[in-house]
């Protein structure tokens, strides 16, 4: 786990392009590609861009209140809300998930916690449009 080598050979990258501090709280929606390490907490949904190559990485001491959406995705703290990966979903030793986890690939250390079901997909879930795009359509039809 978090750099060794694989049996499978698939390895996420761990480029990180961007990174959300201790001390910083982020409240919103976060989109990202490439790789996004949090320290801090995110209130939020927090999805890679759609087509993007991502790896979401949470350490021990961060929290995410929300939705994670990414091809990759690396827990080691605490996480309120569901995570859907298309591909990977690593759980370090130290993190704590309550919601369900949609994953390809699981890798769950000893000691790691998960309050919610365990999803095994082969095909990776769509993306559902935002509420304030189903209004647009719902407007677009009535008129």
């Amino acid at each position: 786990m978090f750099g060794k080598n694989r049996k499978d050979g698939q390895r996420p990258a761990v480029n990180v392009d961007t990174l959300i501090g201790e001390q910083c709280t982020i409240e919103g929606e976060v989109r990202f590609s490439g790789g996004l390490h949090v320290e801090g907490t995110i209130k939020g949904a927090v999805a890679a861009e759609s087509g993007a190559e991502a790896v979401l990485m949470l350490s021990d001491k961060g929290r995410i209140e929300g939705e994670i959406r990414a091809p990759h995705v690396v827990i080691n703290g605490q996480v309120r809300g569901d995570i859907i990966a298309a591909e990977r979903v690593e759980l370090a030793a130290q993190a704590r998930i309550e919601g369900n986890i949609y994953y390809k690939v699981l890798e769950m250390a000893a000691g790691a916690q998960v309050c919610g079901h365990l999803v095994r997909e082969d095909e990776p879930r769509k993306q559902l449009p935002r509420p304030a795009e189903i209004e647009v359509v719902k407007e677009a039809k009535r008129a």
